[in-house]
């Protein structure tokens, strides 16, 4: 469970789910009920497909382009961390690319936006990517990667449940909530960042001593 657990806290603080809420919204809002549940069912279908994909797809990456595990770490790290400052600096929507004007387009037009931008990259990101890459490397066993894959469907439950009531979320927490629960996730997300890339930097050390 502790596997469960820890990858489950990891992977639904950077991908942080609340922080689509108010661009969730503002894409659905002049939709049905039936049609904004089935964007949120599509969209989570999306994201937890991406990352099981990137689970299971990772050790082959690694060895096709070379990348060591440590070098991964780091990279991971560094893009987590990067994610935890937008949130704490309300830059997240920018981070994510919402400010791109092909984004911004996908956008417009409303049509196929449950895989971009909305599952890629706002949900499904570089962060939660390479936390999926790096699961793999650390856990081999089929129990623990069973665990990995119940995690997974367990964050896309949670993130279909929060997009699915996103508009009563919306009214109840309103912008400045919402706002303030991602601004605290913010130092969740910079600590593991933090983490990946110390844990990294005492592998190479360790490596370079003997």
């Amino acid at each position: 469970m502790d596997i469960f657990l820890y990858v489950f806290a990891a992977l639904f603080s950077v991908i942080n789910p609340l922080g689509t809420v108010p661009i969730f919204v503002g894409l659905t809002s002049g939709d049905s009920l039936q049609d904004r549940n089935k964007t949120s069912l599509l969209t989570t279908v999306n994201v937890v497909v991406i990352l099981l994909i990137s689970f299971f797809a990772g050790t082959y990456m690694l060895s096709f382009f070379g990348i060591s595990l440590d070098s991964l770490r780091i990279a991971g790290g560094m893009i987590i961390v990067t994610s935890g400052f937008a949130l704490l600096t309300g830059t997240f929507s920018k981070h994510k690319g919402m400010k791109n004007k092909r984004v911004k387009k996908d956008l417009d037009n409303r049509e196929k936006f449950s895989l971009t931008p909305l599952a890629i990259p706002m949900l499904a990101g570089p962060g939660s990517i390479s936390l999926a890459i790096t699961f793999n490397q650390e856990y081999q066993k089929w129990s623990a990667v069973l665990l990995v894959i119940l995690a997974v469907l367990a964050v896309g439950l949670t993130i279909f449940i929060i997009l699915r009531s996103s508009h009563y979320i919306s009214k109840f927490l309103g912008d400045s909530g919402i706002n303030a629960i991602s601004r605290i996730v913010g130092f969740i997300v910079i600590s593991i960042g933090i983490e990946y890339i110390s844990t990294a930097v005492i592998s190479i050390l360790k490596t370079i001593n003997n």
